[in-house]
């Protein structure tokens, strides 16, 4: 099931994907998709889209971030293998996953367009599988982390590459730029995918048609299932939050020259059995 939060004649609501349209449940059901996922009433949502009707089509809405007020936005960096190659810099593949956090007004959504700050020119792109938590928990065992997704959706990462160098040991600045990456264009819920899915799911970006990332999460240094064990041993995982798991290799930066995002470029994620995630590029429109 897609599960879409989207704004329509100034009303934000969200419903599920049936048949090209959207049944409304947010009105129906009386909370936001964030609820729901927090009330454990998913499969409620999935019984009433199968029996109401459409209302909307979905030229007719306004896309919003599938997740309004997520508590973390937790980010793994240099993920797949290929990745840590790019880095040429003789290291060891690594012991444990990189983690950064994000702001969630540092995202934007499917078809809004990522702003180029006038701080920077290097906008870069990242095309991500996303995981939505649906139970919460502490040290969950690998083995029972994918009970604990409540869906997937895709992620642009967009980073600022030299604000990523500002400091010495983290990157937070590059990465939080306002709406300098996007997210969505729904959630596709966990009952669509098995294990075999997770750990074998291709993602795919192209900036103006040309491709420029291409891999599947069997390269992933710490699969989906490691990532949701590892996070959760020092945070306390709870329905809503989202976690970013790593882009493949071929972003701009290791074009040589670099290859970053200007204005008029169109940028498209597309993930296995999610759909495709896609955003234009503007400067930051300035007050």
């Amino acid at each position: 099931m897609r599960l879409v939060s989207y704004e329509h004649k100034g009303s934000a609501s969200w419903g599920a994907i049936v048949d090209q349209g959207v049944v409304d449940l947010g009105a129906r059901m009386n909370m936001d998709l964030q609820a729901a996922i927090e009330n454990n009433q998913l499969e409620q949502a999935k019984q009433l889209a199968g029996s109401q009707p459409v209302g909307l089509g979905l030229d007719d809405i306004k896309y919003l971030p599938p997740i309004a007020r997520p508590e973390k936005i937790a980010c793994i960096g240099v993920n797949y293998a290929n990745r840590n190659a790019e880095y040429k810099d003789g290291s060891e593949a690594p012991k444990f996953p990189s983690v950064f956090m994000r702001t969630p007004d540092s995202l934007t959504a499917h078809e809004q367009p990522l702003w180029r700050p006038p701080e920077s020119d290097k906008l870069d792109y990242e095309g991500e599988i996303v995981v939505v938590i649906g139970k919460g928990g502490r040290r969950i065992a690998q083995e029972n982390a994918y009970e604990h997704i409540a869906g997937l959706t895709i992620m642009n990462e967009g980073t600022l590459r030299d604000w990523v160098r500002h400091a010495k040991f983290n990157v937070t600045q590059g990465k939080n730029f306002v709406h300098s990456g996007s997210i969505g264009p729904w959630l596709v819920t966990a009952d669509e995918f098995d294990a075999a899915s997770y750990e074998d799911m291709r993602v795919r970006t192209t900036v103006n048609g040309e491709e420029r990332q291409n891999d599947t999460t069997a390269s992933m240094m710490f699969p989906i299932k490691y990532i949701i064990s590892y996070l959760s041993q020092f945070y306390l995982l709870k329905p809503g939050d989202v976690i970013a798991t790593g882009t493949p290799n071929g972003a701009g930066a290791r074009f040589d020259p670099p290859r970053y995002l200007a204005p008029g470029d169109i940028v498209e994620v597309s993930v296995q059995g999610i759909g495709t995630l896609s955003n234009g590029i503007i400067d930051e429109p300035l007050d």
